[in-house]
């Protein structure tokens, strides 16, 4: 594994200062944005930041547990809505936020409990997430009569929960965040995931996780109770999602039923794909490039946007098939070991020649 692999996180060594350091600069950068660049790019920025909170929510579970699960868009969408329906009707926003985080966990508790400790097999658990993910939608879009509410909020159907509350600061609720406040709110949260997540792989917890991933038989063996560590690794990302979700009604001020179809479904392992999803820089990396090339192309005039788009991610995925991240990491380490392979000319007694 090369030191550029390392330095991504592909394994469970601890954070070395210089990835300390990376993200220190990283942080710094993107708390002086917003005094850099107009709102425009602000608001196209966050949704970035949200994005990849919800793709390294799948691809934690995905490359690291070996777990490809679509129901994290189903516990992205009861967080945004549980926060909009919450704030609605009892107006502290701080509260909603916390309830909605705990709705979208214990909702990854009940599921996942029935799914791993049912032992279907990895194939079907994708297969059940997704058919989860697709009901919870479509079971939203027929709230549209009147008489479905929750206390006052009406559910709207598939005309979404508009008109949802700015966070407020706990510790003023006279004032809320504008655009700037719900960016770095974002990009917060998109660090301490980050930085969670990758220090949960150094614990012994997240070793274990590894092993069950490369082989769950030896690690049963070994005396690991597999399914307790999937169901934790589920659990947690079910809580991420959710705050996905949260932060997605925030920035728009609106939760529709489109949060959970197959479309955001599918977006998020794409993200993934391009990435890399053996990593947690690739998920990030994978969101800000599909987001650009997507908004690009918009702009651009040109149509038929999807297809151009899966056109460009047939071709990512054809040159980069593990990642571009990884893909990259993989390169260097060769370009280093043929490196210091090569032979190094030294003077010959006899002969006078070098070689």
């Amino acid at each position: 594994m090369s030191k550029f692999t390392r330095l991504l996180g592909e394994d469970s060594e601890p954070a070395t200062g210089l990835w300390w350091f990376l993200v220190a600069v990283v942080a710094i950068f993107g708390f002086a944005l917003p005094l850099l660049v107009g709102l425009d790019v602000v608001m196209s920025t966050s949704i970035i930041l949200i994005y990849s909170i919800l793709t390294l929510s799948m691809s934690y579970l995905w490359g690291y547990c070996g777990m490809l699960s679509f129901g994290q868009t189903a516990m992205y969408g009861i967080g945004g809505y549980t926060y909009a329906v919450f704030a609605l009707n009892f107006g502290n926003t701080t509260v909603a936020v916390i309830v909605a985080i705990l709705v979208g966990t214990i909702t990854a508790l009940v599921l996942g409990y029935f799914m791993i400790y049912g032992r279907i097999s990895k194939i079907y658990f994708t297969v059940i997430t997704l058919v989860i993910t697709v009901t919870l939608e479509k079971a939203v879009r027929a709230t549209s009569d009147e008489r479905f509410t929750i206390g006052s909020v009406p559910l709207r159907g598939q005309n979404g929960i508009s008109n949802v509350p700015d966070l407020q600061i706990p510790w003023d609720t006279s004032n809320v965040l504008f655009l700037d406040g719900v960016y770095y709110v974002a990009l917060i949260s998109l660090l301490c995931v980050f930085i969670g997540l990758r220090l949960l792989l150094t614990t012994h917890f997240g070793r274990v996780l590894m092993g069950i991933r490369d082989n769950e038989r030896r690690a049963e063996l070994l005396g690991y109770d597999s399914r307790k560590y999937q169901l934790g690794a589920f659990v947690l990302c079910g809580g991420i999602s959710a705050l996905a979700g949260v932060l997605y009604g925030v920035w728009g001020n609106f939760v529709a039923p489109e949060m959970m179809n197959l479309n955001s479904a599918a977006n998020i392992v794409i993200y993934a794909i391009v990435g890399g999803r053996s990593t947690l820089v690739g998920p990030i990396a994978g969101t800000a490039i599909v987001q650009y090339l997507t908004s690009w192309l918009g702009t651009a005039g040109i149509g038929q946007v999807t297809v151009y788009l899966g056109a460009v991610l047939i071709v990512f995925v054809m040159v980069f098939p593990s990642g571009i991240l990884p893909t990259l990491g993989n390169l260097l380490g060769r370009f280093n070991r043929r490196k210091s392979a090569a032979p190094v000319g030294k003077p010959v007694e006899q002969g006078g020649t070098i070689r």
